[in-house]
């Protein structure tokens, strides 16, 4: 018996059945009483640090919550994190605010995109699967503090 086909067969199954499992919770159904902004100034010191916020709010959370940012600026595809929020989940409105330090220069005054989600670590078994309750994807300007 070969062990390598066995092998491919039973990884290819594996992401199959991950694939199957992430697919099933598309951003777009996040609850209509879900929802994140992202506040359209956001700044960045001499050091490149950049700190972003706004607001969000979620419901029906089994699993740890986070409010992630990231932000790109001018015509690159390439975004850098912004720092994660650990976010509750009671319905209510709260603030987050991340901060971050992308690669030096890469990132300067001005205007900016910043992409913020508000992410579930659901367990499917073993795995930690996320799982998005709400994204906003905003112009913002980013000021020197």
């Amino acid at each position: 018996m070969r062990v390598r086909p066995l092998l491919g067969a039973a990884t290819a199954a594996g992401l199959l059945l991950l694939t199957g499992a992430t697919a099933a919770h598309p951003a777009a159904s996040a609850a209509p009483e879900e929802s994140v902004t992202v506040d359209t100034a956001g700044r960045i010191t001499a050091d490149g640090t950049i700190t972003l916020s706004g607001t969000y709010t979620c419901v029906n959370a089994t699993g740890a919550v986070f409010v992630g940012s990231s932000v790109r600026q001018g015509t690159s595809t390439t975004s850098y994190g912004i720092g994660g929020t650990r976010a509750v989940c009671d319905g209510k409105q709260h603030r987050w605010q991340n901060t971050g330090r992308p690669t030096p220069g890469a990132i300067v005054p001005g205007a900016a995109h910043v992409q913020a989600t508000v992410l579930e670590l659901r367990f499917v078994g073993i795995l930690p699967l996320p799982y998005p309750h709400a994204v906003k994807d905003q112009d913002v300007t980013l000021a020197r503090s």
